[in-house]
């Protein structure tokens, strides 16, 4: 009986949190922008546009010293009903705010985003192929050897065969 007097206290608490997300619907759980950065790229996705007069919306991202949406560097939003993203590349390493406005003039969010200076990528130095292939057979080789070379070769098997016999 301990564990049906356990639930009732329980159930209070759980119910206070659930309770106003499932009032709250899919419409709170669809406003907002995630910015993300990889590197020297800037990233924003929204689901809280909607297509007007043929486009989503534009994403906006400010510099430090900018403060108004039209001074910084504008991207127009592509997507779907469900998912709409902008990106920015070759973004220098600062903070930066990250604005969306939808096209029916309504902000869907801002976020501050830091790009960090990115290192590059190790490289590695091609390595070019061998101009003939690699030769199998018997200690296969990489480089041609011309006639002289092969007849030595035959004549020294050819003896080891006849002493080892």
């Amino acid at each position: 009986m301990p564990c049906i007097r356990l639930l009732p206290r329980a159930a209070a608490p759980l119910a206070a949190v659930a309770l106003p997300m499932a009032l709250a619907g899919p419409a709170a759980a669809a406003a907002g922008i995630s910015v993300s950065t990889s590197g020297a790229n800037v990233s924003v996705v929204t689901s809280a546009c909607a297509v007007n007069n043929g486009g989503w919306g534009t994403a906006s991202l400010l510099g430090a010293q900018q403060t108004s949406f039209a001074q910084g560097r504008q991207v127009a939003l592509s997507g779907t009903t469900t998912s709409q993203s902008a990106a920015w590349s070759a973004v220098a390493p600062g903070t930066y705010t990250v604005t969306v406005r939808c096209s029916d003039g309504i902000s869907a969010g801002s976020q501050v985003v830091s790009v960090s200076a990115s290192t590059p990528a190790p490289t590695r130095a091609a390595t070019s192929a061998p101009s003939r292939g690699v030769a199998g057979g018997l200690g296969g080789a990489s480089r041609d050897y011309g006639t002289l070379t092969l007849g030595v070769g035959s004549a020294l098997v050819g003896s080891a065969v006849v002493a080892g016999a």
